[in-house]
């Protein structure tokens, strides 16, 4: 087994000692956000996190590790300038404001996300997100997401932060690798979109909309295609809607239940939204 290199480690045993800034009561969703904005980090928990944010290239400031996870993440720091703070768990617990059962987080630096235009460029299937701000949902929807080979997810101004220790933490690092951007404008956002050739499909059981599965038959690898998912409770907005090409559900069997939650309802579009392309890629 790899030790760490004994001149980075440094133990702390005072949770109010401002080298573990970055890592104050993780569970403030107000702080956290206020914090990490304005210092441009975000926290990654667990050993498997940490592993895929180092894989993904981004940069540690630091890691925070618990007596007995000490020595977890040795075969990665190695060559890594970032200090690991050492701290007994009853100190992990006062810090973060919970019991670190991975025993294992690291602050990381954020890098400037690219233009919606950069992302899409050589995307043939998107995911579009209006405005879903639990973290969670996000997460997992970009799990599904790069699971099932979606190229890129774009996301409008009010939607949770990707790179918010909850969202990193459900998509087990998949926001790490799957690309996304930003719109600036909500209103006009989906116009770049069209613009460059993509079929806007909204999701919702309203009336009128058609199963995803017949909306796309016959898509190919050639295709452009951006699905629209709404918030957690209304769904999308009547202005995203107006300006689909397209409204498409996922089709229920009992009468009772009109649609699925997000996550699930996304996991199932996604899935249809490539099979077209792989279809057609193995078929030629």
């Amino acid at each position: 087994m790899r030790c760490l290199d004994p001149v980075k480690v440094i133990e702390v045993s005072d949770a109010t000692d401002e080298r573990l800034a970055d890592y104050v009561r993780l569970r403030d969703v107000n702080l956290r956000k206020s914090l990490e904005a304005e210092h441009g980090l975000f926290m990654a928990e667990g050993e498997k996190v940490i592993r895929r944010a180092l894989q993904a290239g981004y940069r540690p400031r630091s890691f925070l590790l618990t007596e007995r996870r000490r020595e977890a993440l040795a075969d990665v720091m190695e060559g890594l300038a970032a200090p690991v703070y050492v701290v007994s768990e009853d100190v992990a617990h006062r810090l973060v404001g919970f019991d670190l059962h991975r025993g294992a987080l690291a602050s990381f630096h954020r890098r400037p996300l690219p233009t919606v235009e950069q992302v899409i460029a050589d995307a043939r299937s998107v995911v579009v997100l209006e405005d879903i701000v639990d973290h969670t949902n996000v997460g997992a929807i970009f799990r599904s997401a790069a699971g099932l080979g979606v190229d890129a997810v774009v996301l409008a101004p009010r939607c949770a932060d990707p790179l918010y220790r909850r969202s990193i933490k459900v998509s087990m690092g998949a926001v790490f690798t799957l690309p996304y951007a930003r719109l600036d404008d909500w209103y006009a956002g989906l116009g770049e979109l069209s613009r460059l050739g993509f079929r806007l499909l909204a999701m919702t059981p309203a009336p009128g909309s058609v199963p995803i599965a017949e909306a796309l038959a016959g898509t190919g690898a050639r295709d452009r295609n951006a699905l629209l998912m709404g918030t957690e409770g209304d769904g999308l907005s009547s202005r995203w809607m107006e300006q689909a090409d397209v409204c498409v559900r996922v089709p229920m069997v009992d009468r009772d239940v009109d649609s699925l939650n997000v996550t699930a309802a996304a996991a199932i579009a996604c899935y249809e939204l490539v099979r077209g392309r792989v279809e057609d890629r193995a078929a030629g």
